[in-house]
């Protein structure tokens, strides 16, 4: 096997036992990005020498450890990492898949960052993101759509499709990315990898360009469950920079992962298998469920009745937050700026050809909800149905440790497919939209293909600082199903990307 092509907690094995360098891994994965990502559009920005030299520091670290064994050493020492181009890092530029930040450099990193960073992280670059994290599809870029490692010409999901489709194809060991409504998971499962979102909270928010702030979480894409378990060990934890920070202490993830189930309560919504959702998938997950079973858990029907309401409730309260948080975005204190004959015309001029369709679309769907005279009718209403959703999972949980169905209603669309009609576009965020609502945590993992190759994705929900018990499950279930084996089949013909946009590939720097 070619470095590039072994997980994370394999990486450092190999790295313990001397047998490769931290540079030469970092060699391989820079290769990689060459070779494939004119095709794929992974990455937005590319740091070739940041990597190289982070990983020079790392096997100086795990030669100092080997003279001395009793010397401190990070996590992830080595282990080179993409980043969901909406995530600050010091010194690099951070455009959210957005012409008004397109030459936008933090001069801080996020908290999420400075603890890779700590676990001893190799950072290869930026992925590419819906902007602003709005949309499913990775096709809201202004720097264009990223493809699907498993079909060239359908979506890697949104809106961390940059780093679902940089794991799936090998450009990483493993990726960040932010999950507001799905993000996380619903690429994950169109790309067939592993996508955590964390409890709102377990992950300090400080450093994340906010899309909606009570709904926003980072969160782990990786190759398979035990490296989900190892990024969100290193990332996860009380943040006095972040408010909104769980103050619980962080347990050990790893120890979660045993190979059976037995004595677990495995609930299934019947919510979650909807008329209109994609045959295959059903079957794939349903059939999953049965796994489980074998493994030793008890499954029970639990019902969850405002699922119904979540969709609507979700597009009135994120869209109200995102107007408030992207009001900042003005031409007066960085990003774009459109000079006109008054600050109006600025403010006009600079928002108007900096923010995108969807983005505009969404400012205007969150102010008119806030306006005088709507707030209570829409926005406050859709915060009381929150609540009542919120509930739903708190009765469930009383019953079952965890509950499971499918993280997306249909395998991976083609490019441009949904474009045209947004209200389809957000439906493939109905089955994931619920845990940010609730705040609760859930993983998706691999559970099949369809009849064309496409993979497809359990999700599996658990209640808030619930880690333990997802992991647990995702894991037994992965050591028993044969999906995380395989891997797509890259096309590496440059020729195969030739439809992408002059001076739209990855910036180096």
């Amino acid at each position: 096997m070619a470095p590039y092509e072994w997980t994370i907690h394999e990486t450092l094995e190999h790295l313990r036992r001397g047998e490769i360098s931290a540079v030469e891994v970092a060699e391989a994965y820079l290769a990689r990005i060459d070779a494939l990502d004119p095709i794929l559009h992974a990455y937005l920005t590319v740091t070739p020498e940041q990597a190289l030299a982070q990983a020079r520091e790392a096997d100086a670290r795990w030669a100092a450890w080997r003279r001395d064994p009793t010397t401190p050493l990070p996590s992830l020492n080595g282990i080179p990492l993409a980043i969901k181009d909406v995530i600050c890092v010091q010194g690099v530029r951070c455009t959210c898949g957005s012409r008004i930040l397109e030459n936008f450099v933090p001069p801080y990193d996020a908290t999420a960052i400075v603890r890779l960073r700590e676990a001893g992280a190799v950072f290869l670059g930026k992925t590419n993101t819906d902007e602003f994290a709005m949309g499913s599809s990775t096709e809201n870029s202004a720097f264009g759509p990223t493809r699907n490692p498993w079909d060239l010409e359908r979506v890697p999901g949104g809106s961390s499709g940059g780093s679902a489709a940089a794991v799936a194809a090998d450009l990483c060991a493993g990726a960040l990315g932010t999950d507001t409504g799905g993000s996380v998971r619903q690429p994950a499962a169109l790309c067939g990898v592993v996508g955590l979102k964390p409890t709102y909270g377990r992950v300090s928010r400080y450093g994340l360009v906010a899309y909606g702030s009570s709904l926003d979480q980072i969160g782990p894409i990786t190759k398979d469950v035990q490296d989900a378990a190892l990024l969100l060990q290193a990332i996860a934890g009380p943040d006095p920079r972040d408010a909104t920070s769980w103050p619980a202490p962080v347990p050990d993830y790893t120890r979660a992962l045993i190979p059976d189930l037995k004595g677990m309560r495995v609930g299934v919504p019947p919510e979650y298998f909807i008329p209109g959702i994609q045959p295959e998938v059903e079957a794939a997950v349903r059939e999953a469920i049965e796994v489980l079973a074998e493994l030793g858990a008890e499954v029970i029907e639990v019902s969850l009745p405002h699922t119904a309401y979540a969709l609507p409730t979700y597009y009135m309260i994120a869209p109200a937050e995102a107007s408030a948080n992207l009001a900042r975005y003005d031409g007066v204190k960085y990003g774009l700026r459109v000079q006109g004959e008054t600050i109006w015309d600025t403010y006009r001029l600079t928002r108007g050809r900096g923010f995108g369709p969807e983005v505009k679309r969404r400012i205007m769907l969150g102010t008119y909800a806030l306006s005088a005279g709507y707030y209570d009718a829409y926005y406050l209403k859709a915060q009381k149905v929150r609540t009542l959703i919120r509930r739903d999972f708190e009765q469930a949980f009383e019953k079952v440790d965890v509950i499971v169905c499918p993280t997306s209603p249909t395998t991976a669309f083609r490019i441009g497919e949904r474009t045209a009609d947004p209200l389809q576009m957000y439906l493939a965020d109905i089955f994931t939209i619920t845990a940010n609502l609730a705040g609760i945590c859930g993983i998706s993992v691999p559970c099949g293909f369809d009849g064309q190759g496409l993979p497809i994705g359990l999700q599996i929900l658990g209640p808030a600082l619930g880690e333990e018990k997802i992991l647990r499950a995702a894991y037994a279930y992965e050591q028993a199903s044969p999906w995380r084996h395989r891997r797509p089949s890259v096309v590496t013909a440059r020729g195969a990307g030739e439809s992408r946009e002059p001076g739209e590939g990855a910036v180096r720097s």
